[in-house]
């Protein structure tokens, strides 16, 4: 059975084997899973995944695997890395990891944790806020439909690749200078309205409306802002993708229609 029991034993090796190891974790329902403190050191809450039938089975092969290599090399396994969070001073009620859930820097992705900030030994983790959950996900509406998409659907990606510069080492098209930088910083999107590179309305759909009114890139170091100069218009590197999607259902008809999203069957990137 690749699936842990809902019989839970308390195992204090530090190196257990696989069985051991998935004997911390207790299946509550059908795509609802508990991660028992004890199962890292230091636990404070429980851990939380939320999986169905086709991810568990990877996300339990990959904590097996890690056993079976000798718990070195490589990323830590998904579950470990809830359970490490689950351990961080101020953690609030569990640590959860959403259906997204795959090994991360420090935090998986995919893995939400809230931090007491009346305790005073509450902190704010950079693999929580800068690497994992703080991306966003843009979607641009379209008036395609699929049938207009599928025919030309690989050239289409081709030109997107060609044409949004991606990954590392990659640079924006945009001329930007130290100068332009500390404006973006400062303006946010209001920056992007005044070059001409976005329209007014597109602030509607932002939060804050494109801009943090009380953003002071004084407290970004030099070192962050010469890296993040020549990334400056691009997707970025990492977990960052732009992909073309389809609407399959429509849940919040209300919702939908924020977003400009009219009928099944609509394109949006």
């Amino acid at each position: 059975n690749n699936r842990p029991t809902d019989e839970l034993s308390v195992i204090s090796s530090s190196a257990r084997a696989a069985w051991q190891e998935l004997s911390f974790i207790e299946r509550l329902s059908a795509n609802h899973y508990k991660i028992r403190e004890g199962f890292v050191p230091n636990m404070r809450v429980p851990g939380i995944v939320y999986v169905n039938d086709q991810l568990d089975g990877l996300l339990f092969d990959e904590l097996k695997a890690a056993v079976e290599r000798g718990n070195s090399g490589g990323f830590l396994p998904a579950v470990k890395q809830i359970a490490n969070v689950a351990a961080l001073p101020g953690v609030v009620s569990h640590s959860v990891a959403m259906p997204d859930v795959h090994s991360g820097y420090g935090f998986c992705i995919g893995n939400v944790a809230a931090m007491d900030m009346g305790d005073p030994e509450a902190v704010v983790s950079p693999g929580g806020v800068g690497f994992d959950i703080n991306c966003g996900v843009r979607l641009l509406r379209t008036n395609l439909v699929e049938e207009d998409v599928l025919p030309v659907q690989e050239l289409l990606a081709q030109t997107l690749f060609d044409h949004i510069p991606v990954g590392v080492g990659s640079q924006g098209i945009l001329p930007t200078t130290k100068e332009d930088l500390e404006e973006v910083l400062e303006l946010g999107m209001d920056w992007s309205l005044r070059e001409g590179y976005s329209w007014p309305e597109d602030k509607e759909h932002c939060e804050e409306f494109g801009r943090m009114l009380n953003a002071d890139p004084s407290k970004v170091s030099a070192r962050a802002k010469k890296r993040g100069l020549p990334q400056l218009g691009t997707l970025g590197a990492g977990n960052h993708y732009a992909e073309i999607q389809v609407v399959d259902e429509i849940y919040d008809e209300a919702a939908a229609v924020k977003m400009g999203i009219e009928r099944v069957g609509q394109g949006g990137v």
